[in-house]
């Protein structure tokens, strides 16, 4: 994934941001448990947001005190393993695996062959992943070929790359059999994967078109991505409203307040940052929050 979904911290109780490291390092905990420790170090805080989407809707999460490799002499809160936990863990490793190979092909030569190293680490993890989310890695793998074809035919529109890849997120949630639910749960991931993509798209695409590789946004505007941000940030926004939309008809039980702040607060600080162009030079370095102004 791409880190962008992060909590606004100050606009959350002490109890929630506490809440929210726990299942960050829950997360963590799991994917050493279920596939060791290599695949830890591809931790993201995209899928702690998964995660928590995913976890069951209890009242109070239940966790433990535990020792890790980066805090070794001093036990942290962790969320116990869990359901959410478990699938977001096996698809972290599945889609990080793919995008992997797929920076070693579009990097290609040296350039690519860290990417390809790092895959070929990977790989016996996530062979084990595909074997227990096996739909997941089929979708992954169909979406993916989708946007390669429309990524060397020079799609010059937004919305059929977005799609594709928001397809590809929806499927991160595992059908419960409740109707209601799993459409609002689909709707949710829909819409914050074409969030995702947009707004990666905007992020890079000044070092695209330098680099000569594809990106939305200069064919579809070839006077200048500069000239629409308006445009941009118009669309970005109808889908994080489609998203809170979706937010609003699931019961996350202790989770929905920290879903809420990143859905409602988060996703637009992280947005602003990425279009002032402060994005990469400090809230990506920050350890998953991002700061927040309130609109006066």
């Amino acid at each position: 994934m791409f880190g962008y979904v992060r909590p606004a911290r100050q606009e959350l109780k002490v109890r929630e941001w506490e809440e929210y490291n726990a299942a960050y390092c829950g997360l963590c905990h799991t994917l050493g448990r279920r596939y060791g420790f290599f695949p830890r170090l591809f931790l993201n805080y995209d899928f702690a947001f998964l995660a928590m989407l995913l976890a069951p809707p209890e009242k109070r999460p239940t966790t433990e005190g535990r020792r890790c490799v980066a805090c070794p002499h001093k036990k942290k809160c962790v969320v116990v393993q869990n359901t959410g936990l478990e699938v977001a863990a096996d698809e972290s490793v599945i889609l990080t695996y793919h995008q992997l190979l797929d920076k070693a092909e579009d990097s290609g030569g040296w350039k690519g062959l860290g990417a390809k190293l790092l895959a070929a680490l990977l790989k016996p993890s996530y062979r084990k992943a595909a074997s227990w989310r096996p739909e997941f890695d089929r979708a992954v793998v169909e979406n993916l070929i989708r946007l390669h074809k429309l990524e060397k035919e020079d799609c010059p529109t937004l919305d059929e790359p977005a799609d594709t890849f928001a397809v590809l997120l929806r499927a991160a949630a595992p059908p419960t059999g409740e109707a209601a639910r799993d459409r609002a749960m689909e709707q949710l991931l829909y819409h914050v994967g074409r969030w995702i993509y947009l707004l990666d798209a905007w992020d890079d695409w000044k070092a695209d078109r330098a680099a000569g590789n594809y990106n939305p946004l200069p064919l579809r505007f070839p006077d200048g991505p500069e000239h629409h941000e308006a445009e941009v940030k118009a669309t970005l926004d109808r889908s994080i409203d489609l998203a809170v939309s979706a937010y609003h008809l699931l019961e996350l039980g202790c989770w929905s307040p920290i879903v809420g702040n990143i859905l409602y607060m988060g996703l637009p600080a992280v947005e602003e940052a990425v279009f002032r162009g402060t994005w990469k030079k400090k809230n990506k370095n920050t350890a998953g929050e991002v700061s927040y102004e309130r609109s006066l």
